[in-house]
Order: C-alpha cells, then structure tokens, then sequence
C-alpha cells in the first residue's frame, strides 16, 4: 500500500485516521528483504517457449514507466511485469538514425535487423521510398509471425493503433516507406503493393490467426465518418474500390476456415470462440479511441485487455502454441501531443493487458516480453515530494518566481510553448506562464516543452525490456534492440533456431574451422 495508517485520534466523537507515508527503518528492510527473496529464488527455464506474447508499449520509455508505476500506486508501487525476474536495455538507434521512428523500431524486434527511418520488413539496402529497390530479390526480412506460422503455430497481433501502422506493419509487410499504407498513398505507376493489401493478400498476413485493430479507412473504399468514429486527415484513404475486408471473408470461406469478423465492442463479446480459428476485428476508421475517452456500450470500441483476452483465447486452441505481438499504441499518441496524463493512463491500460497475458498463461511455457520501441522526450523533475502528484506542480523556481510541472517535455508541440513576451521599461522579456493557474491534472494539459515543434518528438534513449519464461534470463544487460527477434526465435526453437536449422548451423560451423585448420597446416 502507498500509505500507512499511523494512529488513531479520537476529537468530538468523529474517529480521524492520520495516514502517512512510511519512512520507518523497518519498512525499507522490508523492502529490500522481499527484493533479495525474490532474487534468490530466481532459476533459469531453459524449457522451449511453446507461446510467444510480446508487449510493445509505443513510446513507453522508462520514465513512462516510472511515472505509471507513481500513477497507479506510488513510488514504492510495482507494475505486473516490473516483478518478471529479467531485465534489460534496448538501444533503439535505426541503421541511419540516432532517434529512430516506429517503423524501423518495430522491424528490428519483429524481423531481427537494424532498417532505415520510415521503412519495414526490409533490410538496410532500401532506403526510404526506394520502391525498386524494395523488389529486389534478398532485401525481405522475415517477421516472428512468419516463423511461428511456419512452425506450425498461430500468430496475430492486437493493436490499437491502423492494422497498417508502423509497429504491427514489419509483421507482414515489406515496404520502403510506412506511409504506404493503402493504394492512395503509394506514387502513381509504382510496382509496390500497398501496406493494406500485403496484409490481407500475402503470406504470411492473410494466415494470421488474429488480427485486431483500426484502420478501415484504409481497407475499404468510402468508409462513413461519424462523431464517435471520424476517418483522419492523417491516414490513407482507400481509392482503388478494392474491399479487403470482404476480400478477408471470400479468402477464409474459400479455403473452408473457420473465421469471424467483428466491428464492435458487442460482437467481440459475443464471439463464439470455439468456432473461430481465424479473427478480423477493425474497430475504427483510424486508430482507437484513448482509453478515458472510448464508447463502452455496444456499438463502441473494445479496450486493448478485452481484445488481447480474447486473442489469447483464440490463439490458445493450437496444440502446437502461438506468437501474439500486442501494442499500446495509444500511449505514442499521447506523447505527440503532449499530453503527459493522457499517455500514462494508456500505459496503465496496457498494464492491465499484461496482467490479463498472465492469468491466461504459464510461465513453464510461454516467454512473456514486454518492452518499448523508442522513448519520448518526457521527464520528471525535482524535486516533488514523496506521495504527491505526479501531474502537479512544484516550486517556486528561484530564477522566475514561478512554480513549475513536475513533468515536462523537451519538444512539444504549439500548445506547449507556454511562454509570452511582456513588455518592461528598458524592453521586453520573456515570461513563463504560471501552471498553478490551470488545470495540470487534466487529460488534455499539455506539459511545457523546451524546443516548439509542429508535435512532440521521438526520444534517442534506451528502453527497458522485462521477460518471463523459457529462456527470459537471456535479456540480461544493454542489448541491441534486434537482438529481442533472436531470443524469442531461439526460446520457441523457431526460424534460424530451429532444430533442422541449428544442427545446418553447427555443421556450418565445424566445417569452417576444419577449412581453417587446414589452409592453417598448408
């Protein structure tokens, strides 16, 4: 619990219970004597991962998760995967920039590479909007779903996010630009094929068991706009007539599969999960609502928990196991605009997705992996004391007179260039505004940023990665972030890591050191 109840004080027969914060010797011995337990019962699973489940919190940086931890229980709190008994770094860098994008992020812990900004699914050789060079032979990356469904397993993924956005795109798609995501989009005379058809025509998206998200703007021609479900000026509209998702229904019915395809929070729960081996959910025009903001009733969208539970569910029906990839897309959003409050209840929301991953699971057997795919520019200042609010305000700052927000951004966009010029005797000056006079623990304040931009930028920083299961103590120090695709292949004994493949490998091996002891003797 965040406070203790320290005493009992008996005034004009009303009983008043004055609850602290513990700072007693005892609590942090407390503390730290669970820690060590905990520690000391740490063992290595070097079972096989018969299921894959991995958490991308989109722009979830440590001090996201920090400030979610303060949010949901205090500082002493601990988040459902802050207690898996592994941890790491990720270096978030692309192939050719220092502060990368979702696109290339996502491809390198999905398809185990380093790409360059704005592109997925292939390699390093394409650069962004290179069309030709996309089509060369050997450039494709293979994603964990290709792998999984090779192996035998299901695979889908869960996002709120457009279904042909930039951190589940790499899982099916190979694209020198994310932009791409439906036809109008894609220049005029291409050869390239548009995100949203990739998903629904080729190997391996249309053999996904699962597939849950927004973006039907960009699968169906003239989708209808509404109050609670406008289409967006930021996402691609379809133009050639083509209707993927009727496209997804002649698919499954001709190969006689057993499918549903649901719009709503009432159908999603009145899904016969029994008869469905193949799941299309598209939820929204573009992406889903925030979490404080969504339609719970029927006709409304459904929560990222209520989604990842039941693609779970879904999955789980293979015999063989399953690869889930699930993003709390919204939490990025968020940070675009500034939006610190906004961005920790996503990131809270997601938390509780996590903790649905794990009563429907067991550790002996599926590696559970939550990460980030790059940071934000989002900080958390000094010095606020202990228990108070993590949206609030702090101060005066000695330089100004003024209190100030306990979180900041270093970019932001025009709503959060909170300063004025005033006029004074020998001039002008610049004068901070005064936070304590609005509202900072609202859903739309928008923190101060250092440097305006048209939005808030993406982070350079390291994310932290959290695993449990087989083969989890493999995350153990500052990794590349590609290196995640590598151990989740090797947990599941899948793609390069495959028994077949292994075995290839060490004979490669071998016969190249018996080469060299021999160019050696001669």
């Amino acid at each position: 619990m965040r406070k203790s109840c320290l005493g009992v004080l008996f005034v004009f027969n009303f009983i008043l219970i004055r609850c602290e914060l513990r700072k007693d010797p005892d609590y942090w011995a407390e503390l730290a004597s669970k820690e060590l337990e905990e520690a000391l019962n740490v063992k290595w699973n070097e079972g096989i991962a018969k299921n894959i489940i991995l958490f991308i919190g989109d722009g979830m940086g440590p001090n996201t998760v920090t400030a979610t931890r303060i949010y949901k229980g205090g500082e002493s709190h601990r988040l459902s995967y802050e207690m898996f008994p592994h941890v790491g770094l990720l270096k978030t860098y692309s192939a050719d920039k220092m502060v990368p994008d979702s696109a290339s992020t996502a491809t390198a812990l999905l398809c185990g590479a380093k790409v360059n900004h704005n592109t997925m699914g292939v390699n390093a050789l394409v650069q962004h909007r290179d069309c030709a060079a996309s089509l060369k032979p050997g450039v494709n990356l293979e994603s964990l779903a290709a792998l999984a469904l090779k192996a035998g397993k299901s695979a889908g993924f869960v996002t709120t996010m457009r279904v042909t956005h930039a951190t589940p795109g790499p899982l099916y798609a190979h694209s020198p630009a994310r932009q791409w995501e439906c036809d109008a989009s894609v220049p005029a005379g291409s050869d390239c094929k548009d995100i949203g058809r990739q998903l629904f025509e080729d190997f391996p998206g249309r053999d996904l068991h699962v597939i849950m998200g927004g973006g039907r703007q960009s699968l169906v021609p003239n989708a209808t706009s509404t109050a609670d479900d406008p289409t967006s000026t930021w996402a691609c509209s379809r133009a050639d007539g083509r209707d993927l998702i009727q496209h997804y229904r002649n698919d499954k019915q001709n190969r006689g599969l057993k499918y549903g395809v649901v719009s709503n929070n009432l159908e999603l729960q009145n899904l016969n999960i029994n008869e469905t081996d193949y799941l299309l959910g598209i939820f929204a025009n573009s992406h889903l609502q925030y979490e404080n903001e969504r339609n719970k009733g029927p006709e409304g969208m459904p929560s990222l928990t209520e989604m990842v539970e039941v693609a779970i569910k879904v999955l789980s029906k293979n015999s063989n196991g399953f690869f889930l990839m699930v993003e709390g897309g919204n939490i990025d959003m968020a940070h675009h605009r500034g939006r610190a409050k906004l961005a920790v209840n996503e990131a809270s929301t997601m938390e509780q997705a996590v903790q649905v991953a794990l009563k429907l699971t067991d550790k002996l057997d599926t590696l559970l992996v939550v990460t980030s795919d790059h940071t934000h520019t989002m900080t958390i200042n000094g010095y606020p004391d202990r228990g108070s609010n993590i949206f609030g305000v702090i101060g005066p700052s000695r330089a100004d007179g003024l209190n100030y927000t306990t979180i900041a951004y270093g970019t932001g966009g025009p709503g959060s260039v909170q300063y004025s010029v005033e006029s004074v005797e020998n001039g002008t000056r610049i004068v901070r505004q005064n936070p304590s006079n609005v509202d900072t623990d609202s859903f739309s304040y928008e923190q101060i940023a250092a440097v305006p931009l048209e939005e808030n930028y993406h982070g350079g920083g390291d994310v932290i990665v959290y695993a449990q299961g087989p083969y989890a103590h493999l995350f153990h120090n500052v990794h590349e972030q590609h290196y995640a695709f590598h151990v989740l292949s090797y947990a599941a004994k899948i793609g390069p890591y495959s028994t077949g493949n292994a075995a290839q490998y060490n004979v490669a091996i071998l016969l190249t050191a018996l080469l060299s002891l021999v160019l050696l003797y001669y």
